[in-house]
């Protein structure tokens, strides 16, 4: 069986300005981020990867870079695994953009959620759903059917694949989380996908308390899914 290992990239510039960055080039790992990177080598020391493959954004290719150079390998870049287009949402504060009524709808409703002048929810689930497809086939026809392929991406391409693992309709996706560099894995069987890990980050430190509300979201519900992924 085939193994997927889903990495978030760690910690942007945009995570902690509390803008939805998309598509926007020139977004760059901070400081926390650039550590998170660095762990990585560490983190899967024990871990075999056959093939590493990125989104064509910045602050995923900084999050492997140091993982490539660890296990000499190359970095493959695939175009559907980037980041949703979120057309005239881009760039905007999150604090903002809860008070838009497609909030709600991306919050209930997914897979109905197209972003004005960008994409559908359910398209970004169908063109990542189909990009980890094709990079296992090509993967397992190279090595065998017991390959590792690791796959840096973003935090809605990550839940919008673990949904589709997990059977679960994408209105359910949003009851996933995946914070900056967490990892998720997914086994791959001819029968049915296994879901093994989600968000995991190697420690509890989610799990502290919220902040203050100068949170960027302080104006949403508490119950609301950030668009792009959690941001601590």
């Amino acid at each position: 069986m085939a193994t997927v290992i889903l990495l978030r990239h760690g910690r942007s510039t945009a995570n902690v300005a509390g803008v939805l960055a998309g598509r926007s080039p020139g977004v760059d790992l901070d400081d926390v981020g650039r550590a998170q990177a660095e762990a990585l080598p560490a983190r899967l020391e024990h871990v075999r990867i056959d093939r590493i493959v990125s989104s064509p954004l910045e602050r995923c290719r900084q999050t492997v870079a140091p993982l490539a150079a660890d296990r000499d390998l190359p970095v493959h870049v695939e175009d559907d695994l980037a980041e949703v287009d979120y057309g005239s949402w881009t760039g905007r504060p999150l604090k903002d953009l809860a008070g838009e009524p497609l909030w709600r709808v991306v919050q209930a409703h997914p897979s109905a959620a197209v972003f004005p002048e960008g994409e559908g929810l359910a398209d970004v689930s169908v063109r990542s759903v189909a990009a980890i497809r094709r990079q296992l086939a090509v993967l397992t026809a190279d090595v065998g059917k017991d390959a590792y392929l690791l796959v840096c991406t973003h935090g809605d391409v990550i839940k919008a694949v673990l949904a589709d693992a997990l059977g679960l309709h994408l209105d359910g996706y949003q009851r996933i989380v995946a914070g900056p560099a967490s990892l998720s894995v997914i086994r791959y069987t001819e029968l049915r996908p296994f879901v093994e890990r989600v968000n995991d980050t190697g420690d509890l430190e989610v799990l502290r308390p919220p902040p203050p509300a100068d949170s960027p979201t302080d104006e949403s519900d508490e119950s609301d899914a950030t668009p792009g992924g959690v941001t601590r």
